[in-house]
């Protein structure tokens, strides 16, 4: 399984090969330090996604350290 890399600012899950950075923010600062995630598919009908504020589409972690 491929390590998983959260964005500390944004909080949305990436896979580790795949940028330096986080593809939605552009933050630098990402860590392996994270628990639980929710997958949105439709960020502009979800009440999660106004409470997150998520924009994009996508996997974002609940609790990041």
């Amino acid at each position: 399984m491929a390590t998983r890399l959260v964005c500390r600012e944004c909080h949305r899950v990436q896979d580790a090969g795949e940028e330096q950075s986080c593809v939605v923010c552009g933050s630098t600062s990402l860590t392996e330090d994270w628990a639980g995630y929710v997958v949105i598919a439709h960020p502009e009908q979800s009440e999660i996604a106004q409470e997150m504020e998520v924009t994009e589409p996508g996997a974002y972690a609940l609790k990041v350290r």
